[in-house]
């Protein structure tokens, strides 16, 4: 008898624990942001590039991982707190920033995060010729101390189109662009199954030296028909 009422207690704690752990609030702030350069947005890999919140003050001091998306915006669901907002080393297309910045998620609530390129594209003009996608590109270098790596335009059948993301591109090496001042052209054919579709989405990004991901134009919709 006092084994049944023993087992009795225990599945009737786990239960009780098991509504407790039901009944935890969902967090119900929303925290959305940009990447920015001269408050202009950075376009990027479609969640290639990471960021880290943290909260202090937490019973689990973990971090939040939360993806960027190709036009620079991001977003999170939080509880209202106190945040460290962190940009991982070596995950972006810009220099290192080791300060954290602080912000307080008050229920929806807006941040921008500034960085500094190594390079942009002030100017990407994107159209057909012929079979070809053609690209003339002005860059400028923001922080000379990485040297340019290539320039290259990526073709695909969805918005989400860059180096991963592709179904056909090209690219010209820094060995090749003796002046970073002068366009850049870069020419890629159109592949049949872009042309069988009638319509194909172009970008550009340029690579600086040493980093893996690139800083894109943001993609452009360009009918074949």
């Amino acid at each position: 008898m006092q084994r049944i009422i023993i087992s009795f207690l225990a599945i009737a704690f786990i239960a009780a624990a098991g509504c407790k752990k039901d009944n935890y609030e969902e967090p119900k702030a929303i925290l959305t942001g940009q990447v920015v350069y001269d408050k202009q947005p950075v376009g990027l890999r479609s969640n290639g590039v990471q960021l880290e919140l943290w909260q202090h003050g937490s019973a689990l001091f973990t971090k939040i991982p939360v993806y960027i998306a190709q036009d620079g915006t991001f977003s999170a669901s939080l509880f209202n707190g106190s945040y460290k907002l962190v940009l991982l080393r070596g995950n972006g297309p810009w220099v290192n920033n080791s300060d954290s910045l602080d912000v307080t998620v008050n229920g929806n609530t807006t941040v921008e995060v500034p960085v500094e390129p190594f390079f942009i594209i002030k100017t990407a003009n994107i159209g057909r010729s012929g079979s070809d996608i053609t690209a003339t590109v002005t860059l400028q270098q923001i922080n000379n101390s990485l040297p340019l790596d290539a320039v290259s335009i990526y073709l695909g059948s969805t918005t989400v189109v860059d180096q991963v993301n592709s179904v056909a591109g090209t690219t010209v090496a820094a060995a090749d662009i003796p002046n970073i001042t002068q366009p850049v052209n870069l020419t890629v054919a159109i592949p049949p199954s872009l042309i069988a579709k009638g319509y194909v989405y172009a970008r550009v990004g340029v690579k600086t030296a040493g980093i893996a991901e690139l800083l894109y134009t943001m993609p452009q919709k360009i009918e074949l028909k």
